[in-house]
């Protein structure tokens, strides 16, 4: 059981049967009577935001969650299909659950799925992927002015700004915390 005092940014914790994580968090102490514990919390299964007080010596349920190493297998009009790299079980998940990382995934990568009573709930990616650039602009020769970029698409259909000697057919890594270009990769 966790207590006020081991409420922080990121604690993953169950209100009301369903699991959520604190996205803020403030201590206030009044002049006199209890200290109280401001969290804004997000629903890990809807997605929805709320804001809830709670009082010093309050007690709290972690979270039941699992995190598991699964392989992206492929994409189909019911979702996105995870083979759990131990037993070969396999787990779709909604482009909704996914949110803006399935742009970040190709088939046959590993990634961490959360889960919450046999469902996944959610994903992390490794903090790299390399992805192979499917349209970028041309490079103009003269174009060299510092912190010159322009959009590619990468193989996923993701666009991101990369530098304009960025070209067709490169192989680029990407830093999935931010979205944002890293380097060539050399092949």
């Amino acid at each position: 059981m966790y207590t006020c005092s081991d409420l922080k940014k990121g604690l993953k914790l169950m209100v009301e049967g369903e699991p959520h994580v604190i996205v803020q968090y403030d201590f206030t102490k009044p002049g006199k009577g209890q200290a109280l514990y401001k969290c804004k919390l997000r629903n890990m299964i809807t997605g929805s935001l709320f804001d809830r007080t709670y009082r010093s010596g309050e007690t709290f349920e972690p979270a039941a969650l699992e995190d598991r190493d699964m392989q992206f297998l492929y994409q189909d009009e019911s979702g996105y299909v995870f083979m759990d790299t131990k037993n070969y079980e396999q787990v779709t998940l909604s482009e909704e659950t996914l949110g803006d990382d399935r742009l970040l995934i190709k088939e046959n990568m590993e990634v961490d799925i959360l889960m919450f009573n046999g469902a996944g709930i959610g994903i992390t990616l490794p903090n790299f992927v390399n992805l192979r650039v499917t349209q970028a602009d041309p490079w103009v020769k003269g174009d060299t002015a510092a912190g010159n970029n322009k959009p590619a698409t990468v193989e996923t259909g993701y666009t991101l700004a990369v530098p304009s000697f960025v070209e067709e057919g490169d192989l680029i890594q990407i830093d999935t915390r931010n979205g944002q270009y890293v380097t060539r990769v050399k092949e």
